[in-house]
C-alpha cells in the first residue's frame, strides 16, 4: 500500500470502531516510494514523463512541479524502484538496475526550468552509487556544470555511508537480490565510484551520513554539488503535520516491515521521536514486525500489530493489503482505553 491508500484504510477501519473520533489524515513519505503521492497533494501539478527503468524497460514516472516556487520533486523510486524492477529481484537484477532513469528526471526538471530539484530517496533497485544518474547528466563535471545555480536536494532519512559494514550493498543489497558474492562485486564497483565521486566534490561525500541512500545515489547527489536534508522533515513540513500534532490524542503510523532500521531513517523513527518529545501515544500498524516489546517500549511506542498476524498469513495480508489493514485498526481501536468510543477525540 501507498502513504496514500494505508492512511485511507487506517481511517475506515478507525471510524468502524471510533466513529465520533476526528480524524486528521496525514500521509507521510521519508524520501521513499509514495514520495511524489503524498506531496502531489500539497503542491503544484503532476507531471509524468517516460524514462529508463533500472533494467532498461521504459517506465512512466510522476514528478511534481511547484511553479511558484520553481522547485521540482521527483522520487527515485519511480524510475530506479523495486516497485518498477518488472520480475522478482535477484542477484542477476542487483547487478544490472541502475539509475539511469533518474537522471532522466533531473533533465526533466531543468527543463522545466526549476532552481531546485528535491529527489526523494529509498526503494531502489539499484546499487550502483548514482552512476547511471551521473552519467545521463554528462558524467560528473557536466552534471555539475549543469545543475549550477541550482539547489539540489537529496530527500531521505537513511543515515548510512556509501561503503562499508553499514553501507549500500551490505545493509541493503540483500533486499535487492544480492546473495554473498553479488554484495562484495557490488561493494568493490562501489569503491571505485567513489573515488570518483569524493574528486569532483572535493571531499570525502561517499562518507557522509545518507550517501548510501537510494543504492548510493545519495553519494551522487553530494558529488554533483547537492545537499541531503530529511525526507521526513520535508514532508511533515508541506503537510502540515506540526499543526495536526498540537491537537493529537493518539498518533497512529506504520509501514510494511517495522524492524530496527525503522527507528533510524524510516517513516515510524521520525514519528516516534515527534510523539515521545510530545507525550503522544504512538500506535504502529505493520505488515510484519521484528522488534520486542523492550525495543518498542524505549521507541515510545504504546502498542505495534501487524497485519500479517491479524490476517494469519503474510500471503493473505500481501494480496488483500487495505481490507486487512482496515480489520486491524478496527480491532485496534477498540481496544484503546482511555475516552469511551462515544465521546469526541482527535
Amino acid at each position: 500500500l501507498t502513504a496514500v491508500q494505508a492512511a485511507a484504510a487506517i481511517s475506515t477501519g478507525w471510524h468502524r470502531s471510533r466513529p465520533h473520533d476526528r480524524l486528521a489524515i496525514a500521509p507521510q513519505s521519508d524520501g521513499g516510494p509514495g514520495f511524489v503521492a503524498v506531496l502531489a497533494s500539497a503542491l503544484g501539478t503532476v507531471q509524468q514523463v517516460r524514462v529508463s527503468g533500472p533494467l532498461d524497460d521504459p517506465v512512466d514516472a510522476e514528478w511534481v512541479w511547484d511553479a511558484a516556487a520553481k522547485t521540482a520533486y521527483l522520487e527515485c523510486a519511480q524510475a530506479c524502484g523495486l516497485g518498477v524492477l518488472g520480475e522478482p529481484p535477484s542477484a542477476r537484477t542487483a547487478l544490472l538496475a541502475h539509475s539511469m532513469g533518474v537522471g532522466q528526471l533531473v533533465a526533466a526538471a531543468l527543463a522545466a526550468g526549476a532552481q531546485r530539484i528535491v529527489i526523494g530517496l529509498g526503494g531502489s533497485a539499484c546499487t550502483d552509487g548514482g552512476r547511471g544518474m551521473v552519467d545521463e547528466l554528462g558524467g560528473l563535471a557536466a552534471g555539475r556544470r549543469r545543475l549550477t545555480g541550482v539547489e539540489l536536494v537529496a530527500a531521505c532519512d537513511v543515515e548510512y555511508p556509501l561503503l562499508g559494514p553499514w553501507g549500500s550493498a551490505r545493509v541493503f543489497g540483500p533486499q535487492k537480490g544480492a546473495d554473498a558474492a553479488t554484495v562484495a562485486v557490488l561493494e568493490s564497483r562501489l569503491a571505485a565510484w567513489a573515488t570518483e565521486l569524493d574528486a569532483a566534490a572535493g571531499w570525502a561525500a561517499s562518507a557522509a551520513s545518507g550517501a548510501g541512500a537510494a543504492g548510493g545515489i545519495g553519494a551522487a547527489v553530494l558529488a554533483l554539488g547537492g545537499t541531503i536534508e530529511s525526507g521526513s522533515a520535508i514532508v511533515a513540513r508541506h503537510t502540515g503535520l506540526e499543526a495536526a500534532l498540537a491537537d493529537t490524542d493518539v498518533l497512529v503510523t506504520g509501514e510494511g516491515h517495522f524492524d530496527q532500521q525503522s527507528l533510524h531513517g524510516k517513516v515510524v523513527g521520525s514519528l516516534a521521536a515527534a510523539a515521545r518529545a510530545r507525550e503522544i501515544p504512538l500506535l504502529v500498524l505493520a505488515g510484519q514486525i521484528s522488534l520486542d516489546e523492550p525495543a518498542l517500549r524505549s521507541a515510545g511506542v504504546l502498542a505495534a500489530r501487524a497485519i500479517a498476524d491479524y490476517a494469519g498469513s503474510v500471503r493473505l495480508a500481501l494480496i488483500d493489503a487495505a481490507n486487512q489493514l482496515i480489520g486491524l485498526t478496527s480491532v485496534t481501536a477498540a481496544q484503546i482505553g482511555g475516552r469511551p468510543a462515544g465521546s469526541p477525540g482527535r
